[in-house]
């Protein structure tokens, strides 16, 4: 489209790596938006009332552009790039991909699942824990390997949405008692988004004031 959105409107949650996505992809796009912040201890059903209403699934994040609504993080990324032209076709926007949905189904799971068992459930199952950790050391495995190939992002020399979607809690991974330094190639990836302008680290980027 020519004409670009004059209003966006990301809710979301300072510990929520799905909404931390977003968050990023607009930061470091310089696209102008609003942010509201949604405290995921309240019940559902009194959380506000806009809210509840646009958010389909009762989860984080809510992405409102003019007066249409997008939930579930990697879906909503996919419709940005879209929207502002950012991602081009072809073999390129295939493997970008691929990538969201490995991450929806192995790092966007394994990681948050044992985050939440580690720093915010009371009475975790140990077991559920080692299972998830397992899991999870598999998949860094993975990103680890797929990044020595030395093309500086994962799809290619230049950032796409798939490294919004897959750093999206790994600069949390300290919560689950990992260091991203055992993988050392998955590091210096991390280290190359941090130096991106326009990067914050989501404990402060995700927080009530504006991201940008």
């Amino acid at each position: 489209m020519t004409t670009k959105p004059s209003k966006i409107t990301l809710f979301g949650n300072r510990f929520s790596g799905h909404a931390y996505k977003i968050a990023l992809f607009l930061a470091l796009n310089k696209i102008p938006h609003n942010y509201e912040a949604i405290n995921l201890s309240q019940p559902r059903g009194e959380r506000p009332e806009f809210f509840r209403k646009h958010a389909r699934y009762g989860e984080v994040p809510l992405l409102i552009v003019e007066d249409k609504a997008f939930v579930q993080s990697n879906a909503i990324l996919l419709h940005l790039s879209q929207l502002f032209g950012i991602m081009s076709g072809g073999e390129e926007k295939a493997r970008v991909n691929e990538w969201l949905m490995w991450e929806q189904s192995r790092l966007g799971s394994s990681l948050p699942n044992l985050r939440f068992e580690k720093k915010f459930k009371t009475n975790s199952d140990p077991a559920v824990q080692a299972w998830l950790k397992a899991r999870l050391l598999d998949d860094l495995a993975v990103l680890n390997t797929h990044l020595t190939s030395g093309d500086g992002f994962v799809v290619g020399a230049s950032p796409t949405i798939a490294d919004c979607s897959l750093a999206g809690y790994l600069f949390w991974l300290s919560d689950v008692d990992l260091a991203i330094s055992d993988w050392p190639h998955a590091q210096a990836w991390l280290n190359r988004i941090e130096n991106l302008e326009g990067w914050k680290h989501p404990d402060k980027l995700m927080t009530q004031e504006k991201p940008v």
